[in-house]
């Protein structure tokens, strides 16, 4: 098969690869429909994380079950499938109190961005569609294997509320499903903190009531003017950056919680203004299967139309390109088609 490989910072290739084939009977493999590039590629693609040279990448995809495993009970070959990016068997202790993503039988998407996949635990992780889904509707389902379900996670994290105001650090694709996610659970205003007038464009189509272009002590005092100098009831920070931690902290409300899911690099947490402020912090890896059948009942009903974040889709043949514009921030995310 085709698969996008890593080779170094900037060194993005697409190589024949040995197509997945069934290594354990829970295992089910997945032929890609669609895949994507995600902000979190670009930190090993900017050599901010280790690298494994040649190794395949790409976590977030849709695609049709090719082959199961012989356990495999609740999946056939012909499913159109959502495939969260860590696998869980939804059984555990774990997965039972809803931490999906700490399955104790965890697995990874680990080649996305490929013509085919493995998912090590499908009955605990896939969540299937009634039948092939429209092709205008395939963005907004992939978005479930991921950077919705992400947002979606730092607004739980951080507790919005109907009524609340909610500040969403990071204009990415994860923050632009922040704002989404704040919108849909009620809150009353919801701040979007961008200096880029596309994303800006989505902020304000999925909910934001506020764009706040400012960024550090002037982008901080912004959002205290716009809360009469009280803060946000709840803050998602969606970056993972030490600059955009510390704003999250300085912008909360005494009391209230930051959701974070930036996968942090570099962050050091501002404990005793945490401690003195009794503002919290929770969240981290979104634990997708958990948030799944909801979201998915909004997409189908139209309540949400998370699939706005790709304004570019390529070929995977031009997967290089792709991770250049999201890396010269010229596309928001994009996605593949094998």
């Amino acid at each position: 098969m085709r698969a996008t490989t890593i080779h170094g910072p900037r060194d993005i290739r697409l190589e024949e690869r040995p197509a997945p084939t069934i290594a354990e009977p829970t295992e089910a493999v997945v032929k890609v429909v669609a895949g994507c590039i995600c902000g979190s590629d670009l930190w090993p693609y900017r050599g901010e994380n280790q690298v494994d040279e040649g190794a395949t990448i790409g976590h977030e995809l849709v695609g049709v079950i090719e082959e199961v495993g012989d356990e495999v009970r609740d999946f056939r070959p012909g499913d159109f499938v959502i495939a969260p990016f860590v696998h869980c068997d939804n059984t555990c202790a774990h997965c039972r109190a809803g931490a999906t993503s700490a399955c104790k039988n965890q697995g990874f998407t680990a080649s996305g961005q490929a013509e085919y996949s493995t998912v090590h635990q499908a009955d605990g992780s896939l969540v299937k569609t009634d039948g092939m889904p429209d092709a205008a509707m395939i963005p907004s389902l992939l978005t479930l294997s991921d950077v919705m379900a992400t947002g979606w996670h730092a607004a739980v994290s951080a507790g919005v509320r109907p009524g609340s105001t909610a500040v969403v650090v990071g204009d990415g694709a994860v923050g632009l499903c922040g704002v989404l996610a704040a919108a849909q659970l009620g809150a009353e205003r919801v701040v979007a903190m961008s200096r880029h007038e596309p994303r800006q464009r989505i902020a304000t189509r999925f909910g934001a009531t506020d764009i706040v272009p400012e960024r550090d002590d002037e982008g901080e005092q912004r959002i205290l003017d716009l809360t009469d100098g009280v803060g946000a009831d709840a803050v998602l920070e969606c970056v993972g950056t030490n600059a955009s931690m510390h704003t999250a902290f300085k912008i909360a409300r005494p009391g209230s919680t930051v959701g974070f899911v930036g996968a942090p690099h570099g962050v050091e947490l501002p404990v005793g203004h945490m401690f003195g402020k009794n503002v919290g912090l929770a969240g981290g890896m979104a634990p997708v299967r958990t948030y799944l059948p909801d979201l998915l009942e909004r997409v189908v009903s139209g309540a949400i139309d998370p699939g706005v974040v790709f304004d570019l889709t390529l070929p995977l043949e031009q997967v290089a390109d792709g991770y250049r514009a999201m890396d010269e921030r010229r596309a928001i995310k994009v996605l593949l088609e094998p």
